[in-house]
């Protein structure tokens, strides 16, 4: 995004990439269907990035979700809304998109350079490591876009975050955000039931500092604990919640379209010849995992007190004990800290150097939020790096 900003004003711009090929986490990120924005109301859709939403509105009104479709059809891609509000390309791809894009960049004269990682600076010139050696370049302005920490194998390694310390400027530490998170299954629960679905279910979960949240969709039982989108979205307070205190306890309701009378109501329907199995699932569709996870959490006498079931039913707990690896995480929180820079994106200590994406101090839940300000912040260093060289 920045180096289309800057080529389209006419300047010579070179992008230096550490991996063969460009984009390969723009292409991981629509593998699973290419959720490029969301279609929801503008004041909500910056709620979605919580501590850093004043940070990140100035740049996101100046690339809404709808300039961001309509730069997507100038590249000559359509669009559709979801029905969860989500924004799609209508082949669902990723792989469209970037060979678009990366030809009109070459048409605009972008340059790419490819294996080249950043190793830092020579005096005021860039140091690159590439595979015939040390390579040093300079540039009359920089804009730093190397991601966060999740996926290092696409290249987002997180190796900048030690170099900009050294010069003495604030990074808070990477973490994972958009992760799964491990509990203890046993044995029978873990072999049998890693890859299952809960859906629908809510989850229930109060932090120490009084907050609480409870929001619905759809888990994933994994062999390590919990992972897929409704844990997803709770990443950043149920990992600060275990951070701040070893642990952090959620409550899964395993109806949530079902009151707690209901179920009672239900529950205390004859059963008959029929195996308490049986009764949950004809009285209540319960079974599967939701079935496992309730012998798992129960004892068998507390599974034939009906009121105790039905509690259960509608919050059974669950304990987190830590998030996976940022290694493993959909993207990452922290990066350099918001002041450290002016409004255009420069580092105040560094005139000429830029920074953008998952290297700022941000984090968003998946559903076109992390892309949309990954763009935008992009485009706004670019944007930046302009008026700066303009000054000159």
């Amino acid at each position: 995004m920045a180096s289309e900003v800057l080529s389209q004003a006419g300047l010579n711009v070179s992008v230096y990439d550490a991996m063969p090929s460009a984009g390969r986490k723009f292409l991981m990120a629509g593998k699973g269907g290419m959720n490029i924005t969301h279609s929801e109301p503008f004041a909500q859709f910056l709620s979605r990035y919580g501590a850093r939403r004043a940070e990140l509105e100035p740049i996101l009104n100046d690339f809404l979700p709808d300039a961001l479709r309509a730069w997507v059809q100038g590249l000559g891609i359509e669009t559709f809304v979801g029905t969860s509000g989500r924004v799609f390309p209508n082949e669902m791809k990723a792989a469209p998109l970037l060979r678009a894009w990366l030809h009109r960049l070459r048409s605009n004269g972008v340059q790419f350079r490819m294996r080249h990682r950043w190793l830092g600076w020579v005096e005021n010139d860039l140091r690159f490591d590439t595979p015939d050696g040390e390579r040093i370049v300079q540039a009359d302005a920089v804009v730093l876009a190397l991601g966060g920490g999740s996926w290092p194998q696409l290249g987002s390694t997180g190796i900048w975050q030690s170099i900009l310390s050294q010069r003495g400027i604030a990074v808070e530490p990477l973490k994972p955000a958009n992760c799964g998170f491990e509990t203890v299954w046993s044995d029978y629960f873990r072999e049998r039931f890693a890859g299952q679905p809960l859906k629908p279910v809510s989850i229930l979960f109060s932090n120490q500092l009084g907050e609480s949240f409870n929001q619905q969709g759809e888990l994933t039982v994994a062999e390590y604990g919990l992972e897929g989108g409704l844990i997803y979205a709770l990443s950043a307070p149920v990992r600060e919640e275990i951070a701040a205190r070893g642990s952090a306890l959620i409550q899964l309701d395993l109806l949530p379209d079902r009151s707690l009378a209901n179920i009672i109501d239900r529950l205390a329907k004859p059963r008959g010849k029929d195996s308490l199995s049986n009764h949950l699932r004809k009285r209540l569709g319960i079974s599967g995992a939701k079935a496992a996870l309730l012998r798992e959490t129960l004892s068998a006498a507390e599974m034939d007190d009906p009121a105790k079931l039905a509690i259960t039913l509608k919050a059974l707990p669950i304990t987190l004990t830590a998030t996976r690896p940022i290694a493993e995480a959909i993207s990452s929180a922290g990066g350099v800290s918001f002041t450290e820079l002016d409004q255009q994106l420069m580092l105040r200590k560094f005139p000429g150097l830029f920074v953008a994406g998952e290297m700022l101090d941000w984090e968003a839940p998946t559903g076109g939020y992390l892309l949309t300000a990954c763009l935008a912040t992009g485009r706004a260093a670019g944007l930046g790096a302009l008026a700066w060289l303009r000054q000159q």
